[in-house]
């Protein structure tokens, strides 16, 4: 082996010695109750992240830097209205599987205006004439059609995915109009300058998601999954209707044995006791006659002042009268 064919050979074996050590993390276990359910495989995917980030941090930022910097602002637009105009093509063939007519004659007459007036796609005319972008790709396609998304995956040096989204990315691959050149070198010259075009502009993005993020890896995730939830529901995705504020294991959330399930409860007895009825104020001073108070139905016994008769209780209807405490006069004195 030559000298440099062994320099040649040098990287790649590094890379690869990097990728075996990002699997061999993977194999860490996480504890259950940590794990978010749509990520089973996360020790994998947070050792793939970090594989990915230094791949970033040291090949592609600096790249992708360096062509912020150089390139003004219009030919970095220019740039990306080129390859969006290429999307364009491969959205409205996704628009037409999916059954959308108005996203497939808005992608359809994008791509003809901005192929012709915009300059190959250079420049944008289609958007100022309300023409709106309607990305949408195979996986967004077989998610029309009820294919779940399956386990969050991390591709190797591609970054997020799911399990739906990386069995259609040879699809979208093929799909698209750079995908179709038979030339080899400038195929290869295109993609690389739309990734790093793609990796410039979002710059700012990473490097505050990096900044601010507690764990960026689950902000990540998260962020992904719930952006291709919308995407494939062109922002309406279904409301999860499950209740969690119920526990299962709770007896009042059980419908009690024989009863029909959606009945609605039987009603229970009113088991109060006998109301007491109280005297009606009165705005005269009270007595200083001590007078018994009693429920409805039950007989009391009353000893006047002095006088030995016996009362008996009110009637029902008489109870609900106000009542009238009555003073029994004091006995004449005798006359010797």
């Amino acid at each position: 082996m030559t000298e440099r064919t062994a320099l040649t050979c040098r990287p790649l074996r590094l890379a690869a010695a990097a990728a075996m050590m990002a699997l061999a993390a993977g194999c860490a276990t996480v504890p259950g109750e940590q794990r978010d359910p749509r990520d089973p495989w996360e020790p994998y995917n947070r050792s793939m992240t970090k594989f990915n980030d230094a791949v970033d941090d040291a090949v592609l930022k600096p790249v992708a830097t360096a062509y912020r910097d150089v390139l003004p602002q219009p030919v970095r637009t220019g740039v990306s209205n080129f390859f969006g105009n290429l999307s364009d093509a491969w959205s409205f063939v996704n628009n037409v599987l999916q059954g959308k007519p108005e996203g497939s004659l808005h992608s359809f007459w994008r791509v003809v205006i901005n192929s012709t007036v915009g300059l190959g796609g250079v420049l944008d005319p289609a958007t100022e004439m309300r023409l709106e972008r309607r990305r949408e790709d195979f996986g967004q396609t077989l998610g029309r059609w009820g294919v779940p998304p399956g386990p969050y995956f991390v591709i190797p040096l591609l970054g997020p995915s799911t399990v739906r989204d990386t069995a259609a990315l040879p699809v979208d691959i093929y799909g698209n109009p750079l995908g179709q050149m038979h030339d080899v070198a400038w195929r290869n010259s295109l993609a690389a300058l739309q990734v790093v075009n793609t990796r410039a502009t979002v710059l700012n993005a990473i490097d505050l998601l990096d900044a601010a993020a507690l764990d960026p890896y689950t902000f990540t995730r998260d962020a992904y999954l719930q952006k291709r939830l919308n995407d494939v529901y062109d922002g309406n995705p279904p409301v999860d209707e499950e209740r969690y504020d119920l526990d299962e294991a709770d007896p009042a959330a059980q419908p009690p044995a024989g009863a029909t399930p959606g009945a609605a409860p039987a009603k229970r007895p009113n088991r109060r006791s006998p109301r007491r009825v109280q005297p009606a104020p009165t705005s005269e001073a009270p007595s200083q006659t001590p007078v018994a108070e009693a429920a409805v139905g039950e007989p009391v016994a009353t000893a006047a002042q002095d006088a030995g008769t016996t009362v008996a209780a009110p009637s029902a209807a008489e109870a609900t009268a106000p009542m009238v405490t009555a003073v029994a006069p004091a006995p004449a004195e005798p006359i010797h």
